[in-house]
């Protein structure tokens, strides 16, 4: 698939940037969850979204001038694409542009990151990874910290449970194939449409409709996702395969409905061998 160039002008965003998956009015669509179901929009994050996006660096871009481009945060980025701390991007590398969402806490007086951590559920090593901080560093009043997978606790007595994001979308009967034969779903609809498929390590992953190959990520954090892969479809919709043992496809191939595209594991943000399997502008149908 080719990808479109970064837009010259000041304001970038006829294009939003370079290499957009998907553009509808004008404005590149960011994703706006990753893979675990905990990854509720960070607040006051106005960008709404249900593609992945890439962008192609172009001579004299950096990491905060791309973050600026598309309204979320450097670490963003970083985090996304596995980019070592204080590393530059080089022209013509393609970035997937992933919003790691969660809680975005300003910090008052007398809070501290162990307090802050433990009061969104959040992760420790991923807060400090994510934020450019150290175990134990003072925090100043005034300061935000961005907490992935931050949940807010809900009262005991109310029935809210975590809205699930991609859900208000067309339903394309028969158009996808389940992407694992057998296994077990082991969670429902969660995070960005997505639902879990558990099955041993090396189970083959099928490709869920016919299309062309727009990510292949292998090794990494990749922003919870792991070793994944996303097609996008004829009909203008994408398809996530995540966590992934291994990719036999690589970016730009065309794959046909029941292709084999991968093999399942338990990389990234995975606590068992399954598959995450996303549907982006259509229902998921499993």
């Amino acid at each position: 698939m080719a990808l479109l160039q970064a837009a010259s002008n000041f304001d970038p965003n006829p294009a939003k940037g370079g290499g957009d998956i998907t553009i509808v009015g004008g404005t590149a669509l960011l994703p706006d969850a990753g893979p675990s179901g905990t990854l509720a929009d960070i607040e006051d994050n106005s960008t709404t979204s249900d593609q992945i996006s890439l962008y192609v660096v172009r001579e004299g871009d950096s990491l905060s001038q791309i973050a600026k481009m598309f309204g979320v945060t450097t670490n963003t980025i970083i985090w996304a694409n596995d980019i070592k701390r204080g590393s530059l991007v080089s022209e013509g590398q393609t970035l997937v542009i992933l919003p790691i969402s969660g809680i975005r806490h300003t910090v008052l007086k007398g809070d501290t990151l162990k307090g802050i951590v433990g009061k969104y559920k959040g992760d420790m090593d991923e807060v400090i990874g994510f934020n450019g901080l150290t175990e134990g560093e003072a925090l100043a009043v005034g300061d935000v910290v961005v907490i992935p997978d931050g949940e807010i606790e809900t009262p005991k007595t109310s029935t809210t449970k975590t809205a699930v994001r991609g859900t208000n979308t067309p339903s394309y009967s028969g158009y996808y194939l389940r992407p694992v034969v057998g296994g077990t779903k082991t969670q429902g609809l969660h995070g960005y449409n997505g639902v879990d498929l558990a099955a041993p390590v090396g189970t083959p992953i099928l490709a869920s409709a016919t299309g062309d190959v727009i990510i292949s990520r292998s090794g990494g954090w990749n922003g919870g996702y792991g070793t994944y892969i996303v097609i996008s479809h004829p009909n203008g919709t994408q398809t996530l395969y995540a966590h992934n043992s291994k990719n036999i496809v690589s970016e730009g191939a065309h794959v046909v409905q029941g292709q084999i595209i991968g093999y399942i594991g338990s990389t990234g943000k995975s606590t068992g061998s399954h598959l995450h399997f996303e549907v982006r502008g259509a229902k998921n149908p499993f």
